[in-house]
């Protein structure tokens, strides 16, 4: 495995500052005494494609060579990652093309059409999804970004923890969502090295918990098509996401979709941000596991906001 370093994150930062925006850190009273800790919200739902992924999609599309270039890009991915990785093409002017389950919300779908990526549906699992993807790079010749299993991507992600540390008197824990396990293992590659003390603690689906089984059997668990409204968790874990996790994490939660949606619904009414529900997973496993962050500073990063309104989950 091509390990990225803490070096790779510092690169992978100045690369791509002028595609990416500095996300805010959010605060509520009414959560911090729901939960009884203190809780800083990190927006990446502020980045222009509404999501994280555009730090590492960035740093992949910016780092390559032209003659890879004009070639262009290609991915599979559940939306978040899709959209980034044409915003970043975009910007760079190379072509990108998708592979999307065709359950994908229509919200992300339109975003990765407006940024010109090039969608190629599949069946909702990954199976489906890896062999439909092997077709389209095989017939386009696109450097394949993966969406989370790839060091470039990886050190992107890394450059979020980066700034959360800059934006806050010091944190004792950060939580964010695990599917694949992208940003999670760029949390770990920064705090390994720039905070050691402060404890990487993921937050997961209940209906699509393989990362949560892998973390407690010692080896990766991979689940083909698990069902959860948090559409953005779906996909299990690979081998370089599987080194930090199991390497760094200090434990992983779970919350069913019922919690997950309330804590949706907590976070649009106290921090009166927009966000889809892969981002509430952190805030569902605190308010279910209070005793564990109480007294506790806990970061917490919103992944994103790509959500499609006219099909809220609790509608």
């Amino acid at each position: 495995m091509d390990i990225p370093t803490y070096e790779d994150m510092l690169a992978a930062h100045d690369r791509i500052q002028p595609y990416i925006r500095r996300t805010p850190v959010r605060v509520s009273d009414y959560l911090n005494d729901l939960t009884g800790a203190q809780l800083f919200f990190k927006c990446e739902n502020f980045q222009e494609p509404g999501a994280f992924k555009v730090r590492g999609a960035a740093n992949a599309v910016f780092g390559l060579d032209e003659a890879q270039a004009a070639k262009g890009v290609a991915t599979h991915s559940s939306g978040n990652h899709a959209s980034c990785l044409s915003y970043a093409a975009m910007r760079r002017g190379i072509p990108c093309n998708v592979v999307m389950p065709r359950t994908a919300p229509q919200a992300k779908k339109d975003t990765v059409r407006r940024y010109g990526g090039v969608i190629t549906e599949c069946e909702p699992s990954t199976s489906s999804r890896e062999a439909t993807f092997a077709q389209v790079q095989a017939a386009t010749g696109g450097d394949f970004v993966h969406p989370y299993n790839d060091p470039r991507v990886i050190a992107g992600q890394g450059t979020c923890a980066r700034e959360f540390m800059e934006q806050t008197d010091g944190l004792d824990m950060v939580v964010a969502p695990i599917g694949g396990g992208g940003m999670i293992s760029g949390t770990c590659l920064t705090l390994s090295t720039l905070a050691p003390e402060v404890k990487v603690i993921a937050a997961e689906p209940e209906q699509a918990d393989d990362a949560y089984r892998s973390f407690k059997a010692g080896h990766i668990i991979a689940d083909d098509a698990p069902k959860t409204i948090a559409d953005g968790l779906l996909v299990p874990l690979k081998d370089l996401t599987w080194h930090f996790v199991s390497n760094h994490v200090s434990e992983i939660y779970t919350a069913s979709d019922a919690e997950i949606i309330d804590a949706m619904k907590l976070i649009w009414k106290h921090l009166r941000v927009v966000m889809e529900p892969s981002s509430a997973v952190p805030l569902a496993t605190i308010l279910k596991n209070k005793d564990a962050f109480a007294g506790k500073r806990v970061g917490i990063i919103i992944t994103g906001g790509n959500v499609d309104l006219d099909k809220l989950p609790w509608i």
